[in-house]
C-alpha cells in the first residue's frame, strides 16, 4: 500500500502539467488569434504540423526512459532535469514579440514546437512513473485518482487565475499580462515538479528480458492488442474534449453574449472536473471499470447534445450542462489511465517484454494527437464559419460555435464508446495477470 503522503507528491507533478495543458487547451488558441493577431486557420495547421513531429519524439522519448538507469530510478530523474526549461519555453510561448504576420507565425510555431517537446521530456517519464509505484490493480486506481485530483486543481487554478492576473500584471496591456501570467505559474509548477520528484519512489517491477532493441520493443507493442484499442479511444476522446473546452471561451463570448462571465464558466468546468476524478475509485469500486467508462462516455454524449437545444440567453443552464459534462467524462479520466498500466501488464503477460514507457508515450502520442485534431478542427471550423476576431459575429458563425461546442463532441464521445466495448481487461482478467506476473517475478 502507498502512503497518502507520497500519492500526494505524486498528483503535485500533474499539477504542474496542467498549469500548462490546460492553459493551451482553455487559452491558448484564444491568445494566438485575439492577443497575438494569428490567424484561426493558421493555427489550426501549426497544432496539428506539431504533432507529425510527435510521431517520432514520443515513442522515443518512452524508449529512452525506459531505459534510462540513475540512482533516481528510470523515470524520476526527468522531472529534476527538465522542470526549468519547461517553465522557461513556457514563458517564450506567451511572450508576443513585435513581428511581421509571417514572423509572428514563424515564432509561434517555433515556440510551440519547443513547448511540446519540453511537455514529451518530462510528461511521458511522469506518467510512467505511476505504473512502476505499484502493481496493485486497486492502488493504480487510487494513485491516478489522486493525481487528477491534484490535476484538476492545477486547471481550476488555469481557469480561475489566469483572466484575473492577466488584467492585474498587464494594467491593460493584455498581452505583458498572459507573458507574466504565466511566468508566475511556471514558478509554481517548476516547485510542485521537484515536490514529486522528492516524494515519490520507484518500485522496479522490470525483468531482464525487457532490455530489448526499439525494433523488438515496438514489434511487442504491436502485438498488444489492448493498448491498440487504447490508442484509438484516446484520438477520440481528447478530439471531443479539446473542441469543447477551447470553444468554451467563444461559446460564452459571442453565443451567450457574457464575456464577463468566462472565467466562472471554465471555473465552474473544473470544478466538476475535480468532484467527477474525486468519485472515480468508489465508481470503480462498485462497478466494473470497463462498462462504467462506456456508460460515462454515453451520459458525456447525452449532455452534449441537450446543450445544443439551449437558448442563448439562458446563460445558467448552459453552465448546469457544461459542469455536469465535465463531471462525467473526467470521472472516467482515472479510470482509462488505470487502464494503461494494466496494459502494460497484459503486453509483458503475453510478450514477455514489459515496455512501461513506450505504452504510456504512444498513447501519450495519440492523446497529443487528439489534442492537436481538436485544437485544429476548432481553428479550422472557426475559419469556415467566418470568425472574425473581437468582433460581432454573423447568424452561421454564432450557428457553427454552436455545433462544434454540443454536437462534435457529443460524436466524438459516442466513437469512444462503440471502440471501448473491444476492450476486454476488466477487473477479473486484470487481477489473473496480475497475480501471473507476481508469481514469474519472485520465481515460483
Amino acid at each position: 500500500m502507498l502512503s497518502v503522503r507520497e500519492k500526494i507528491a505524486y498528483g503535485l507533478g500533474d499539477t504542474a502539467s496542467n498549469i500548462v495543458f490546460q492553459t493551451v487547451m482553455l487559452f491558448l488558441t484564444f491568445f494566438y488569434t485575439d492577443i497575438f493577431g494569428i490567424s484561426a486557420a493558421f493555427v489550426g495547421t501549426m497544432f496539428l504540423a506539431v504533432r507529425i513531429m510527435d510521431a517520432v519524439t514520443d515513442p522515443l522519448m518512452g524508449y529512452l526512459a525506459d531505459r534510462t538507469n540513475t540512482r533516481w530510478g528510470r523515470y524520476r530523474p526527468y522531472l529534476l532535469w527538465f522542470a526549468f526549461p519547461f517553465a522557461a519555453i513556457s514563458v517564450l510561448a506567451f511572450t508576443t514579440p513585435d513581428l511581421s504576420e509571417s514572423g509572428k507565425e514563424i515564432y509561434a510555431l517555433i515556440t510551440y514546437a519547443l513547448l511540446m517537446l519540453a511537455y514529451t521530456a518530462i510528461n511521458i517519464p511522469y506518467c510512467a512513473l505511476g505504473a512502476a509505484m505499484t502493481t496493485n490493480p486497486a492502488e493504480r486506481v487510487s494513485v491516478q485518482s489522486y493525481r487528477f485530483v491534484f490535476a484538476m486543481l492545477g486547471g481550476l487554478m488555469v481557469s480561475a487565475l489566469t483572466l484575473p492576473l492577466v488584467d492585474f500584471f498587464g494594467a491593460g496591456d493584455k498581452a505583458k499580462g498572459y507573458q507574466l501570467t504565466i511566468l508566475a505559474m511556471s514558478i509554481l509548477g517548476t516547485l510542485m515538479f521537484l515536490l514529486c520528484f522528492a516524494g515519490t519512489k520507484e518500485r522496479d517491477f522490470t525483468t531482464d528480458d525487457n532490455r530489448d532493441n526499439l525494433k523488438a520493443a515496438t514489434k511487442a507493442l504491436w502485438a498488444n492488442d489492448q493498448w491498440r484499442v487504447l490508442s484509438a479511444a484516446a484520438i477520440f476522446l481528447l478530439t471531443g474534449l479539446v473542441l469543447k473546452s477551447t470553444l468554451a471561451i467563444y461559446y460564452v463570448k459571442y453565443v451567450l453574449g457574457r464575456e464577463e462571465m468566462i472565467s466562472l464558466f471554465v471555473t465552474s468546468g473544473v470544478i466538476g472536473n475535480i468532484f467527477g476524478v474525486g468519485l472515480a475509485k468508489k465508481l470503480a469500486d462498485k462497478v466494473c471499470k470497463v462498462k462504467a467508462y462506456i456508460r460515462l462516455q454515453l451520459i458525456a454524449a447525452a449532455l452534449c447534445l441537450l446543450a445544443w437545444f439551449v437558448p442563448s440567453d439562458q446563460y445558467l443552464l448552459a453552465l448546469v450542462l457544461y459542469v455536469a459534462w465535465n463531471f462525467t467524462i473526467n470521472m472516467g479520466t482515472p479510470l482509462l489511465w488505470a487502464k494503461m498500466a494494466d496494459t502494460v501488464d497484459y503486453g509483458q503477460y503475453k510478450t514477455g517484454v514489459r515496455t512501461t514507457g513506450l505504452v504510456y508515450s504512444s498513447v501519450i502520442f495519440f492523446i497529443k494527437l487528439g489534442l492537436a485534431i481538436g485544437g485544429a478542427l476548432a481553428g479550422w471550423l472557426l475559419a469556415a464559419y467566418g470568425y472574425q476576431a473581437d468582433a460581432v459575429q454573423s447568424q452561421e458563425t454564432l450557428d457553427g460555435m454552436v455545433l462544434c461546442f454540443t454536437l462534435y463532441p457529443a460524436l466524438a464521445s459516442i466513437a469512444v464508446a462503440f471502440i471501448m466495448r473491444r476492450y476486454t481487461l476488466d477487473s477479473h482478467r486484470v487481477a489473473q495477470i496480475s497475480l501471473a506476473l507476481e508469481q514469474k517475478h519472485s520465481g515460483t
